[in-house]
């Protein structure tokens, strides 16, 4: 069967669309697997987080012994306990912020009228996806400023030991403009939680924050200048990820900030390095000056020359070279139209025009009706004075200029000369930064209802990662339980984009049409292929009836050898050779009648088989010569006997 070239490509899309399906399937089932990869989870961990999750979804699926019945999805959660040293956490899940400190103060560089930091701060559990019995820091409050901090357990000396900060945000109602960054506060002997303001020494500060269409993540450290003892900020490179999903998908994320001793930091997102680079190397402005700068005191000499080319000194204008010579010129091939009227104008003055009541020609002047295009310029192929279309000129060649040649003068771009830079000094470990005493979250934020949780400082991160996944592994588990089908997702997505309803009907419609196209029954069609070429057959009545007579012939034919052989064998002692000659002349007219019934028959056959079955008449010629010489064999037996 010949199958069109279309539905060959109508197949191999169908194909497509099902690989695609069953990979979207296979990508869903290994969440899981994915989930305990990033988590960082052993085999045996592995095994009691499922075993725990089997036991949630025997006991607390249904909201019953405790759970929520507004969650979908619930897990067996326990305060995250740290299973090493740390310098500061804070999980929130007893409810009350006793450790915390709201700042008293006000912002300085703000208007009096929202300079005071009275921004509310709540401890709640999530909006969506919660665990029950977890809670956070919310930030509760818009257009406000916040502010509020919290001792460390003891004071984070850079030495020998990297720096791990580590916390959870989420921003349950999106974020118009405002930041979830916090400040590590530094040990200056004279830090007040109280008087927590935007000016409050820091030594780090880190974590999210947009602005309009910039996302961006923060890693910026106080450095001083040794010399003449200044403070100044230095911003770690962007990261190379996009970073607006994490602040538009209302999941809570997890931010990371590794720095060692080495002078090395990491940034992390959700456990995914995000940044990475060095302290001395990848922060701007660097932490080092250049040992040379330029001298302010150098100027360039007036007899410098900077010039690469010069026009030719040698050079001549050629004498045919015409600098007058006017670029268009009237084309004197041109021949006006006919039917070119001058003596009209393009526009005439409208003459159903009349002048308003109101008009004042001493104010106004002399009234002038409108003007309208002149009807007889409508068939014509113009109207007013002809002139000649305008044509390049070939002549023309323009002002004459010499042709640059190679400065035999040129002294190279002037650059000031350099000197000894006096601002220079060479830190070589910026990790040595001022000790740590205090954590504070400092914010403006045009969006309320933003998330923090599960804050925890530390110089092991292996211990930073087992607090993550006994804290936010749990709420990963449970957002990405209570994700929505694949069919869910679809409706959500054509809500949005209306156009994805043609896709889906053509993905759905293509199949079905396959399907009735190569699958429905059809009617049986008899006679079909010999519709054109068969010839008319005899009736069946016709052939019975000449198969009796053929029988009947061949008997009456038997019965008439057997008389004539007793005949002959009566009178075989009387007259021998009569009877010779009288059996082969019986002989002879028995097979002139046998040869005059087979062409008979072979006729009558030919004419009622049809034309494209001579193959079959071949093979019955090729019985018929194979039985004529047994016929002979016994007609010379008869003749012996």
């Amino acid at each position: 069967m010949k199958v069109d070239r279309g539905w060959i490509w109508r197949v191999l899309l169908l194909t497509s669309l099902v690989a695609t399906a069953i990979r979207a399937q296979d990508e869903e089932s290994d969440v899981q697997i994915s989930d305990a990869d990033e988590l960082s989870l052993n085999e045996e961990e592995l095994k009691v987080l499922v075993a725990e999750e089997e036991e949630e979804e025997e006991v607390d699926v249904s909201g019953k012994d405790g759970g929520d019945e507004n969650v979908s999805f619930q897990v067996i959660y326990k305060t995250p306990v740290p299973t090493g040293d740390v310098y500061f956490v804070e999980t929130f899940d007893d409810g009350s912020l006793e450790r915390w400190q709201l700042s008293k103060t006000v912002k300085g560089d703000a208007d009096e009228e929202i300079s005071k930091y009275d921004g509310k701060w709540a401890v709640e559990q999530l909006k969506e996806n919660r665990v029950p019995g977890d809670q956070g820091l919310v930030l509760k409050s818009r257009a406000k400023h916040h502010a509020i901090a919290a001792m460390l357990a003891r004071p984070f000396v850079f030495k020998d030991e990297p720096l791990v900060v580590q916390y959870e945000v989420n921003f349950q109602d999106g974020i118009d403009c405002g930041g979830a960054y916090i400040k590590l506060l530094s040990d200056t002997g004279s830090l007040t939680l109280e008087q927590f303001q935007d000016r409050t020494p820091y030594t780090i500060m880190f974590g999210p924050d947009k602005c309009g269409e910039d996302y961006k993540l923060h890693f910026i450290f106080r450095h001083q200048n040794p010399l003449n003892k200044d403070w100044e900020e230095k911003h770690a490179k962007r990261p190379d990820v996009d970073l607006k999903k994490f602040y538009t998908d209302r999941k809570t994320h997890l931010y990371t900030l590794v720095l060692n001793p080495d002078n090395s930091y990491e940034m992390f997102i959700d456990q995914s390095s995000v940044g990475h680079g060095s302290l001395l190397h990848d922060v701007v402005p660097p932490v080092n000056p250049l040992k040379e700068i330029d001298d302010p005191t150098d100027s360039k000499p007036q007899d410098w020359d900077e010039r690469a080319k010069i026009p030719d000194p040698e050079a001549v204008k050629p004498d045919d070279w015409d600098e007058d010579a006017p670029a268009k010129i009237e084309d004197p091939d041109a021949v006006k139209p006919e039917g070119w009227l001058d003596e009209e104008s393009d526009f005439i003055p409208d003459p159903n025009a009349e002048k308003p009541e109101d008009w004042d020609e001493e104010m106004d002047g002399e009234w002038e009706a409108p003007q309208i295009p002149n009807p007889a310029c409508e068939t014509a192929p113009g109207c007013g004075k002809w002139k000649r279309p305008m044509i390049n000129n070939l002549e023309y060649k323009g002002k004459w200029k010499a042709p640059l040649v190679d400065n035999p003068n040129y002294q190279g771009a002037w650059k000031p000369r350099k000197i000894s830079n006096p601002d220079y000094f060479e830190d070589l470990q910026p990790f040595m930064m001022t000790p740590i005493k205090a954590l504070g979250l400092e914010l403006w934020s045009m969006t309320s209802d933003i998330y923090f949780d599960n804050f925890i400082i530390t110089s092991q991160k292996e211990v930073a990662d087992r607090w993550a996944s006994d804290s936010w592994g749990l709420k990963k588990l449970v957002a990405s339980a209570n994700e929505p089908g694949i069919f869910a997702q679809l409706m959500t997505a054509a809500e949005e984009r209306p156009w994805l309803w043609i896709i889906y009907l053509l993905t759905v419609g293509l199949p079905v049409g396959l399907l009735v196209l190569f699958c429905w029954p059809k009617k049986a069609d008899d006679g079909y292929a010999y519709k054109k070429t068969d010839l008319p057959q005899a009736n069946v009545e016709e052939e019975e009836e000449e198969e009796e007579e053929e029988e009947g012939a061949a008997n009456k034919e038997d019965k008439e050898a057997e008389a004539t052989e007793a005949t002959a064998a009566a009178e075989a002692a009387e007259e021998d050779e009569d009877i010779e000659d009288d059996a082969e002349d019986l002989m002879d007219e028995e097979e002139e009648e046998e040869e005059g019934e087979e062409e008979k028959e072979e006729e009558e056959s030919t004419a009622q088989q049809p034309l494209d079955h001579e193959g079959e008449e071949e093979e019955e010629e090729e019985e018929a010569t194979q039985e004529s010489p047994k016929q002979t064999t016994r007609k010379r037996r008869a003749r012996k006997d």
